[in-house]
């Protein structure tokens, strides 16, 4: 499968769905004893261990489905609107230095391969996470790149689909799909690490007009189980910088 078969998140029919929010709360995983959260990109504030409540119930039930002594190990879940703008435009910028060649317009849709334009942006609604899989003691399995692979670097291999890596890589990542698939989650198929509930890629995947949630802010104010209810106001709208 190459990237010319995806609908990538640069692409128009995404922007078009309504980023309609539910108002469902963010959960910080560090509450949720079932689920391993990683803090290779921990920030202060722990914005990177919340996610929709409705994200956490699912994944709970795609870990039961997994293959015996394995689970997931969450990298990233809520990302805040600059630390996406951040990236994409970190990426963008690395890609005009090392491709010169490439048209400005290319350039934008190679970007939007690894990291989402903010306006549409799966991570900061907080139904998007990136996960891997480990086992019970925490030992991560091959699963043919790391987490965050770009298509780049790898070779495309960081594609869902991959077929350059190997046989254990591709069996694993066979099972998380399996597992995580069956509970109502959508891959990004560039990032096969990536997988999402609620925003306007799912909406796109399943055939919903219509996202559960829109960016969000981080209310710092949690109740004692963890919960606190996002701050979903017209301000972010004007915060979001479309190309």
């Amino acid at each position: 499968m190459t990237a010319d078969s995806f609908v990538l998140l640069s692409d128009p029919r995404i922007d078009a769905i309504e980023a309609g929010d539910s108002g469902e709360p963010l959960v910080d995983l560090r509450t949720v004893s079932g689920l391993r959260l990683d803090r290779r990109y921990a920030d202060e504030a722990g914005a990177f261990g919340h996610l929709r409540e409705g994200v956490v119930s699912r994944l709970l039930d795609a870990q039961a489905a997994l293959p015996g002594g394995l689970r997931f190990l969450i990298t990233e879940g809520y990302r805040p609107l600059d630390r996406q703008q951040s990236l994409f435009d970190g990426y963008l910028g690395e890609l005009r230095a090392r491709y010169p060649e490439w048209p400005e317009d290319r350039v934008y849709v190679e970007a939007t391969k690894y990291v989402s334009p903010v306006h549409v942006a799966p991570h900061s609604t907080g139904g998007a996470v990136d996960l891997t899989l480990c086992t019970s003691d925490g030992v991560e399995l091959d699963m043919g790149t790391p987490v965050d692979a770009t298509p780049v670097e790898s070779a495309n291999a960081c594609f869902t689909a991959a077929g350059n890596i190997g046989e254990p890589a591709r069996r694993n990542r066979r099972a998380m799909s399996a597992a995580l698939t069956s509970a109502g989650l959508v891959n990004y198929p560039t990032e096969w690490w990536h997988w999402s509930y609620g925003e306007r890629y799912w909406a796109h995947v399943t055939g919903n007009s219509r996202a559960r949630y829109a960016p969000v802010r981080l209310n710092p104010a949690k109740h004692a189980d963890g919960r606190t209810r996002p701050a979903a106001d017209p301000a972010i709208a004007a915060e979001v910088r479309r190309p």
